[in-house]
């Protein structure tokens, strides 16, 4: 009998999932028949692992087939497909990483693999019973069609306790019986609720719902104001690959986004779509993972992993936010998930959608060069006005002393709260404040383990590193010099602006919106939920509330320190402040903008002053009316404090020059051959010891080979120069887009001495932290 590569031999090639990149040859047992793809368990040295038959040939060890191992078992889960698996080759190739560590993010839902258990239920078998409770009553009226229940979900749904039911079955009215697994699943409906949609938005979705028809390769770049419904527009694609059975992905840059989005696509498709995140059990994921492999679910919403599910018919993409920088994972196995989305389209023939009111430079270029299609919304949805954006000069406009919210800023505040409207204040700090130190003798308190100062989080009384997670209580001494009471926060995080706006405005609800806030994803949820009702009128956050978000009644957002993110050696800077900037002002004004009258009413009393500050039961009637006439505000604004107002990107937000900052920043990166116009790897070298770590980044270094169009930096110590206790060297390759830098990386590491003991080498192909 022949094996499945057409030779005598039952010998086949398992990919395992571990840092190799080589796939095992294993023997097939007589009784057991695998194809490529199917998933298989197979012993590796002492332990045994899931691997995956691979497309390549088996037998390239030394050791005869009388010495090779069997493969131990195989499971009934359908094979990963082939252009899954020419994925992975793809994705180990590009960033050279091992394939058998791609591989494993395909599986990592190993409960997955085998069928679901059966469980024990609970149904109506017998006559009534002989006495008959109101509960004992509840209880029968669920179970009288015969339908089995779970012993918990009967109880829950009859709001009975277990006792209750198993007297029931001591009388034989219920009967113990056995249940099929999993719960029926939902189909989004394509047709639902068709959405009405503008003229703009409708030649964009007839576009999208073109490009899905054609079941062909595709990369389409919409590119839509903040506000402009993009939403809207690609669920137009997704509900044309439903209607043809096919299965459709959404990634979302984060996870507390999904809660809001969740409900939205319920709204449109009449059901819920299928999650995948880390804050998903372990069931669900791999009733999840069961569900995409079989073609059950058609629809998943999830994260840059859901990237690697083994879907069954996959036929669209979707990237929301594209330009976000959550895409990029850097740690394990780094790779970019806008990046590898185009590529999955590509290899497995289907459109990629990606979208965003604020591109990434590369994917504005490809759309300029071509490779992509462009789909422009210049407008707002639903008459909805873009903000008004004004630079504040710090330098002219200082904040009171010990304080960092500036007069016209407070003022802008004040008002807002006058007419019943939400405020935000961004700032991408978290805690109260970047750095301790003692006035007395100057001590600041730093990271044991890392090169950074520790952050004071003073509503949880501690000092932490948002690096490694190292923690200590804030004390209330200086330990350097033991003075008392000589400790002071310098600088603000959104925990101190949040302080200050409490001191300013005392009858103001507040929120505070971060990631590190106790309570975690789902108290996220529930508080954005809370702010997209109205139920606060100021709202605190880091980046966190800059990602998508629909605040209907906020009309103003004061960013704290729009100087923050230029500061940094990072080729990208420009591009990260800009979208941030453009992003979090574009939640101000996202419901349609009132009237000028309506406005003049809105601010002022009968006499012409200002309104003194509402009262709270003022404050609710004012949401009430607003929740029963439909919001109505005043007009957006969004205001920037900076010390340096004449900066290309804050002078580009002020005016709303989008297309000029995107063209003068284009052409900075063509000058000087950086990505799109070039190509960046990031070489890091890690060991315990600073030494050890010098010496193999120096070594690496003299052995960089010469090649033309290819420079290599470095080495340097890193900006974070120890990470979690190690040490960092930083190289950087830099090469014409015409290079083929992994082959040039890889032969360079060939001639290069290897690590050995604590020391690391780890590559970034396409870097986007620099740190």
């Amino acid at each position: 009998m022949s094996d499945l590569f057409g030779n005598s031999r039952r010998v086949v090639s398992v990919l395992v999932p571990v840092a190799i990149d080589t796939a095992y040859s294993y023997k097939l047992p007589r009784d057991m028949e695998v194809a490529p793809g199917s998933i298989v368990v197979v012993p590796l040295g002492p332990r045994k692992v899931i691997g995956v038959v691979w497309d390549e040939a088996a037998g390239g060890e030394t050791v005869g087939d009388n010495r090779l191992r069997e493969i131990e078992h195989a499971f009934p889960a359908p094979p990963l497909g082939p252009s899954l698996r020419r994925f992975v080759d793809w994705v180990g190739s590009y960033y050279l990483m091992p394939r058998g560590m791609v591989m494993r993010m395909v599986i990592r839902s190993p409960e997955a693999l085998e069928p679901e258990a059966r469980i024990r239920g609970i149904r109506h078998s017998g006559p009534a019973p002989e006495r008959l409770t109101d509960a004992r009553k509840r209880v029968l009226e669920l179970t009288a069609d015969g339908a089995g229940w779970s012993r918990s979900g009967l109880a829950a749904s009859a709001a009975v306790s277990s006792g209750v039911i198993d007297g029931l079955i001591a009388q034989g009215t219920l009967e113990e019986v056995w249940l099929e697994p999993g719960r029926a699943i939902a189909a989004p409906d394509p047709d639902f609720a068709p959405p009405t949609l503008s003229a703009e938005q409708q030649d964009a979705a007839v576009a999208l719902r073109a490009a899905a028809s054609e079941r062909g390769f595709s990369v389409t770049l919409l590119d839509g104001v903040t506000g402009s419904g993009k939403t809207e527009v690609y669920f137009e694609a997704v509900a044309e690959t439903l209607r043809q059975g096919r299965q459709a992905a959404i990634l979302l840059p984060e996870i507390a986004l999904t809660g809001e989005f969740l409900d939205r696509f319920a709204e449109r498709f009449g059901a819920r779509p299928a999650e995948w995140h880390s804050q998903v059990s372990p069931k669900a994921r791999a009733q999840v993972w069961r569900g995409v492999v079989n073609g059950e679910i058609k629809a998943v919403v999830g994260a840059r992993s859901a990237l690697f599910l083994p879907f069954a018919d996959l036929g669209l993409i979707v990237v929301d936010e594209e330009h976000d920088g959550a895409y990029k994972q850097d740690e394990g196995v780094n790779y970019h998930a806008r990046d590898m989305a185009v590529v999955r389209g590509r290899l497995g023939g289907f459109p990629v959608v990606l979208s965003s009111a604020t591109p990434s430079i590369e994917s504005r270029v490809n759309a300029d060069q071509g490779r992509y299609r462009r789909l422009i919304l210049e407008k707002r949805a639903r008459g909805a006005v873009l903000p008004d954006i004004e630079a504040i000069d710090l330098r002219r406009h200082l904040p009171a002393r010990g304080r960092f919210l500036s007069p016209p800023l407070v003022q802008a505040l004040r008002d807002t709260l006058k007419r019943g409207e939400q405020a935000l204040l961004f700032l991408n700090r978290r805690g109260y404040a970047p750095l301790t130190l003692c006035r007395t003798c100057g001590h600041r308190f730093q990271c044991p383990e890392c090169s950074t100062w520790l952050v004071e989080h003073r509503f949880r009384g501690v000092l932490t590193c948002h690096h490694c997670g190292h923690t200590m209580r804030r004390p209330d001494h200086c330990p350097e010099c033991g003075e008392v009471d000589s400790l002071i926060a310098c600088g603000p995080g959104i925990e101190r602006i949040a302080e200050e706006v409490a001191d300013e405005f005392p009858d103001a609800h507040r929120m505070i919106l971060s990631s590190d806030l106790p309570g975690g994803v789902q108290r996220m949820k529930e508080e954005l939920a809370a702010v997209a009702r109205g139920e606060a009128d100021i709202v605190i956050g880091t980046q966190l509330v800059a990602k998508g978000h629909n605040f209907p009644k906020l009309t103003l957002v004061g960013v704290v320190d729009a100087d923050l993110g230029l500061a940094h050696g990072d080729p990208r800077a420009a591009e990260k402040t800009f979208q941030l900037l453009q992003q979090v002002t574009g939640r101000a004004g996202r419901a349609a903008r009132s009237t000028d009258d309506e406005r003049r009413a809105a601010r002022s009393t009968d006499d012409g002053h200002r309104a003194a500050r509402p009262t709270d039961d003022e404050r609710r009637a004012a949401r009430s009316t607003d929740d029963e006439n439909g919001y109505a505000g005043g007009a957006a604004r969004g205001l920037l404090q900076t010390y340096a107002p004449g900066h290309p990107v804050i002078r580009a937000i002020v005016a709303g020059d989008r297309e000029g900052f995107y063209a003068h920043e284009i052409e900075e990166r063509r000058v000087v051959g950086l990505p799109p116009f070039g190509r960046l790897a990031g070489i890091v070298v890690s060991a315990d010891d600073r030494e050890q770590a010098a010496s193999l980044a120096q070594a690496l270094g003299r052995s960089a080979p010469s090649a033309d169009r290819v420079i290599v930096l470095g080495p340097t110590e890193a900006p974070l120069a120890v990470i979690r206790g190690r040490h960092r060297f930083r190289l950087l390759v830099k090469s014409d887009r015409s290079v083929d830098l992994q082959a040039y990386v890889k032969r360079w590491f060939a001639a290069s001495p290897p690590p050995r003991g604590s020391q690391r080498v780890s590559v970034d192909i396409d870097p986007q932290s620099f740190l």
